[in-house]
């Protein structure tokens, strides 16, 4: 797309959701799209295999190692980062036609790739001006805790890495344009709402 071609007034907002893990951040995005119709969300890439139900382009676009170190190599992704031992991305493509259409778009990454997409923006016509980047604050690390603890899923060695990550991530909440404080997960889509409307108004 040419750069001429673009008009970055009626393009749409790019909304960017980050937090830790049981941050409810994932809660609260499904929840925009279910009941936000004029959302749509952006299908990251990742190299990890495909769990229970999960559809390849509709949950996330799969790709083996080589297939997207050749993606990374060609420039097609406004961010990528090694996550818990796997690489995730944001393909350029699945957000730059939708945006220049006027298309509203949600994207639920984490703080690498905010940053990297926070940095981009800087520099790109179609992201400059669009991109609204919010931070979910789990209400205590005590919480967090007991969040992670409570879905049962985690061995206590993967409880306690995800913390301390979740401590590192939470670090770089003030890189943010917003920060919402989590609270019930009603309260959270309210804020995330509000944040949005704010953002089209």
């Amino acid at each position: 797309m040419l750069p001429s071609l673009i008009d970055p007034v009626n393009s749409g907002k790019l909304i960017i959701v980050s937090g830790p893990a049981g941050s409810g951040k994932t809660t609260v995005c499904d929840r925009m799209l279910a009941e936000i119709p004029e959302v749509e969300r952006v299908v990251t890439s990742t190299t990890r295999k495909p769990r229970g139900g999960e559809t390849d382009k509709v949950d996330y676009y799969f790709f083996d190692h080589e297939t997207f170190e050749a993606k990374i190599a060609a420039g097609e992704f406004y961010e990528h980062a090694h996550v818990h031992s796997n690489l995730y991305g944001t393909l350029k493509s699945e957000v730059q036609d939708k945006l220049a259409a006027g298309t509203d778009l949600l994207l639920n990454i984490d703080v690498q790739g905010a940053a990297q997409m926070r940095e981009t923006a800087n520099n790109d016509p179609l992201l400059k001006g669009n991109v609204i980047t919010v931070f979910i604050m789990p209400p205590s690390t005590d919480e967090l805790e007991a969040r992670l603890r409570g879905r049962g899923t985690d061995a206590e060695d993967e409880v306690q890495r995800r913390m301390q990550v979740a401590i590192d991530e939470m670090q770089q909440s003030e890189h943010y344009d917003h920060i919402i404080l989590s609270g019930s997960k009603d309260e959270d889509f309210e804020a995330l709402k509000a944040i949005y409307r704010e953002a089209k108004a």
